[in-house]
């Protein structure tokens, strides 16, 4: 990470409420990948003592589905969650399928963030090889999963400060 970007993963005064509560949905599809995204989202969260669920789904084309069930669910409990964290990853494959994936999962996690009163993170590893996503789970360009949680953090305080 360059130097004028190492705020990024600065959250010094967040004020984030006590029950802050985080619902990760993470793929089963690449899951080695995956797996090192949700160590290092939990993590993040575990260190600043944020409440999370994990639900898991088959692939990256289920999350939005399985967010915009789960808030419909418990939108009216007093544990409803403050964020939630789409982790998965898709890899090119030979066949356009990539693309469409791709497109479909980004464009659903964006119409969450514009319906969900709570923001929706795009935790989603879209890349060419492995090496790529080796590289995002803690390589070269930093952890995509950590970076996730911090965003949720972020997100929650900003919110957060809309309520008073």
């Amino acid at each position: 990470m360059s130097a004028s970007n190492e705020h990024v993963n600065d959250i010094t005064g967040i004020r984030l409420p006590a029950d802050a509560c985080v619902v990760i949905i993470r793929t089963e599809w690449n899951d080695a990948t995956v797996g090192k995204l949700e160590e290092g989202c939990i993590r993040l969260l575990q260190q600043h003592r944020v409440n999370f669920t994990l639900i898991t789904v088959p692939g990256a084309f289920e999350i939005p589905f399985a967010i915009k069930k789960y808030w419909d669910a418990c939108k009216y409990r007093e544990d409803k969650p403050h964020a939630f964290i789409a982790l998965g990853c898709v890899l090119r494959g030979d066949t356009p399928h990539f693309e469409y994936v791709c497109r479909a999962v980004t464009d659903g996690i964006q119409q969450l963030n514009m319906c969900l009163p709570v923001p929706t993170i795009f935790g989603v590893l879209t890349v060419d090889n492995q090496q790529q996503a080796d590289d995002r789970t803690g390589g070269k360009h930093g952890h995509k999963g950590e970076e996730a949680a911090i965003t949720a953090l972020k997100m929650i305080g900003l919110v957060n400060t809309f309520i008073k």
